[in-house]
């Protein structure tokens, strides 16, 4: 069954119970959903702006893990709506839809599992998908349904085209480097790596982690004098090591810049923390770069260009949402987004 509370800024919570609550439990969710009031009818009406009833969303995920901890039991979901005046208000068609109405459905979800796909045609797949695969990578498959006997399926080829990307395998700065014919001593990833063999400097170590590290100054620690058991705090001088790290993230943050952004920001934690022995986090920088956002009129820099149909986010939605975005994961980890910068540009070729 799925219970609806009307919050003070009247957005309306729908939760998912495979129970009927007793009437202390639906106190203790009035109290958590910030004193709501639970609504009598089964149907709201009214547009409504949500998440996407296929995708349970990670705030769900952490309000019913904190249900759990509070002792309620059989708790499955919970999202959050926001009521809009018409069906044509804002919203993120990835992660948002619109409804009209709320009712015992809002989470439920009809659409049956797609049969196997059959690749005939491999280099139509790869055009219709947009894969990028090369010929010698379609080669290689070909050569795999040669020995399987059989053609690969729709799932088999999308994820060679993921996992053996240029962004997981590096095939174009590893691959040969060629110029006018003749083959170059070293592939464009080894040229930047020479960088660092040539002048160490305080670099401690490089492209061995996801993650470079270097010399740090002398620091003040304040921690346990015996980290093995329960013992006195006491502050010493240490030597310390930075980590560096830099996390592109710009296809995803242009196709959904909150989220995109925020794994960006998540990524560079992570893979700080996994490199050497690991490292904590302690503060991050971002930098925005977009076409011209318009937000006003009179900047004459600006209309130099008609202004694109934007595929995806515009500018403006970009930098708002993307600067949230990172912001948010390095706040939730313990990780403040201290400085940055934005760039704005377009060119006009004469």
């Amino acid at each position: 069954m799925i219970l609806f509370f009307r919050t003070p800024s009247k957005s309306v919570i729908a939760g998912e119970c495979n129970h009927e609550l007793p009437q202390a439990d639906s106190d203790k969710l009035c109290w958590l959903f910030g004193e709501a009031t639970p609504e009598s009818e089964d149907n709201l009406k009214g547009h409504f702006v949500g998440p996407r009833r296929e995708m349970i969303t990670p705030w769900s995920t952490n309000a019913v893990e904190i249900t759990q901890n509070m002792g309620l039991d059989g708790i499955i979901r919970i999202e959050e709506y926001f009521p809009v005046k018409d069906e044509n208000a804002d919203h993120d068609p990835m992660l948002q839809r619109m409804y009209k109405g709320l009712d015992q459905n809002v989470f439920t979800t009809n659409r049956q599992p797609e049969p196997i796909v059959h690749i005939e045609d491999l280099e139509a797949y790869n055009e219709k998908e947009g894969l990028a695969l090369s010929k010698e990578e379609m080669d290689y498959l070909k050569k795999v349904e040669k020995d399987l006997g059989r053609p690969l399926t729709d799932s088999e080829v999308f994820g060679f085209a993921q996992i053996n990307s240029e962004h997981c395998r590096h095939k174009i700065f590893g691959g040969t480097f060629i110029i006018d014919g003749v083959e170059q001593e070293s592939s464009l990833f080894q040229m930047i790596k020479k960088t660092t063999q040539e002048n160490p400097n305080k670099i401690i170590s490089a492209y061995k982690d996801n993650v470079a590290f270097a010399e740090g100054p002398v620091i003040e620690q304040f921690a346990p004098a015996d980290h093995s058991k329960p013992d006195y705090f006491q502050v010493k001088d240490i030597k310390s090591v930075i980590s560096l790290k830099a996390e592109t993230h710009n296809f995803p943050t242009t196709v959904e810049p909150f989220n995109g952004a925020s794994t960006g920001t998540g990524g560079e934690i992570r893979d700080r923390m996994g490199g050497g022995k690991g490292s904590w986090p302690i503060a991050g920088t971002a930098v925005y770069m977009t076409s011209y956002p318009r937000t006003e009129e009179g900047r004459p820099w600006e209309e130099i260009l008609p202004v694109p149909k934007w595929l995806h986010q515009t500018p403006e939605q970009i930098l708002i949402k993307a600067s949230n975005g990172a912001s948010d994961f390095g706040n939730k980890s313990g990780q403040p987004l201290i400085c940055g910068s934005v760039l704005t540009f377009e060119h006009k070729e004469k």
